[in-house]
């Protein structure tokens, strides 16, 4: 199997002011073709980091994807310490400097003398087409090693990677499938599901593996089979899914690139329902969610956001000696809270969410990370009390998405 590593170059991502989204696009295409990722390094962008950087990658793979410090600027130093690094001179680029004229002219703009310094290139790379900028990509092939430089702007990247990269990596460093198979489950923690499938991933065989990626509220099962026959590992994954799926029930709720929000869409379509949120402690992050998906206005009619005992009571109609007898974070509430949406936003179903978010608020009896959470329609309500942890954005975001799993759970119900 072929192996990369993927090296980012710039101080800003490692101060954090730029979050590498890069190495993840660049690391899934890989993947699809089956080249292993051993390595992701992002470096400073001076010489001594770039070489450094090279000669760590090249010790650890055979492909080298590197984006970054490719410009006009003088700071963009990345093609001459290349050329320098492995002995190439470097040359004016007619072509280059051609493209990019064109690119002014189209914009209506005049070229700087930087734009001309970009254009001189190491003379033993090909030159990779960017029609998303000014800085071309170029690869270098050393020592039987491929390494291939790319601005780090994304689409400049993508655009490089699509049109240049991924076909000449398909048609010449694929020897092996990589298939993944993953199954979103929410409900339930890593460990306990694990416990229920232990007997199906003991018998896994030695190509196939699995990976638990926990989140708050959810888990993702990732099946991952490696071989040369691509339509039987595909097969042996189903499998092995299925057989998984049918020990952990309704936990399950979508697969690959689903997510809760884009389930709850398509069971709302399929039974013509129109929904809608009462929120407290989660401040409409619910609905945010939901309306996340393209199309949610066929089925998602809208939310408020009761903070206030005063707005529980005037737009949701929660009972004033509900409130006062048994707060706002009870099952009680959330139960009228539920009553009080489905006649305000005039819906088929709603769901409805109060709790202690932190990190101060809570009580002996209700300590911080306590929530209420009810569903409904005009016969049934069900309610669920989940029991978080002290940080309040993570209890935020870990009852947004019980919420909408006990949402998605009561729409297939009906």
């Amino acid at each position: 199997m072929h192996k990369a590593v993927i090296l980012t170059i710039g101080d800003e991502l490692l101060i954090g002011q730029t979050i590498d989204t890069n190495s993840a696009w660049m690391g899934g295409e890989l993947n699809k073709l089956g080249i292993r990722i051993e390595e992701k390094i992002a470096i400073q962008d001076t010489r001594e980091g770039i070489i450094s950087g090279i000669e760590r990658a090249m010790s650890k793979a055979n492909i080298v994807l590197i984006t970054g410090g490719l410009g006009p600027t003088k700071d963009d130093i990345t093609k001459k310490v290349m050329a320098d690094h492995f002995g190439m001179k470097m040359k004016f680029d007619e072509p280059t400097w051609e493209r990019i004229e064109g690119l002014f002219a189209r914009w209506g703009r005049s070229t700087t003398p930087a734009h001309r310094d970009q254009c001189y290139m190491p003379d033993g790379a090909k030159i990779l087409e960017n029609k998303m900028g000014t800085a071309p990509g170029m690869l270098f092939e050393v020592d039987g090693k491929m390494l291939i430089s790319m601005p780090g702007v994304p689409y400049e990247m993508k655009y490089i990677m699509e049109y240049s990269v991924l076909p000449m990596l398909e048609e010449n460093y694929t020897d092996q499938a990589i298939i993944h198979h993953t199954i979103l489950t929410a409900g339930e923690g890593e460990s306990r599901i694990a416990a229920q499938i232990e007997d199906i991933t003991e018998r896994l065989p030695e190509h196939i593996s699995i990976a638990y990626l926990p989140n708050l509220g959810t888990v993702k099962l990732r099946l991952t089979a490696i071989g040369k026959d691509k339509n039987k590992l595909t097969e042996e994954v189903k499998v092995y899914g299925s057989q998984i799926e049918n020990i952990l029930g309704d936990l399950v709720y979508g697969h690959n690139q689903e997510n809760l929000p884009s389930v709850i869409g398509k069971i709302a379509l399929e039974k013509k329902l129109k929904i809608g949120t009462a929120e407290s402690c989660t401040g409409g992050l619910v609905a945010s969610k939901i309306v996340s998906i393209p199309g949610s206005s066929a089925y998602f009619e809208g939310s408020v956001v009761t903070y206030s005992y005063k707005l529980k009571e005037t737009l949701l109609n929660v009972n004033t000696d509900t409130l006062n007898k048994q707060g706002a974070v009870s099952e009680e509430t959330v139960n009228e809270m539920v009553a009080g949406a489905i006649d305000h936003l005039g819906v088929d179903v709603a769901v409805a969410i109060s709790g202690i978010a932190g990190p101060g608020g809570g009580t002996e009896e209700k300590p911080v990370g306590t929530v209420w959470i009810a569903c409904g329609n005009k016969k049934k309500t069900v309610t669920l009390k989940i029991k978080a942890g002290k940080n309040r954005q993570k209890n935020i975001e870990y009852a947004s998405n019980y919420a909408m799993n006990v949402l998605r759970k009561f729409l297939q119900a009906q």
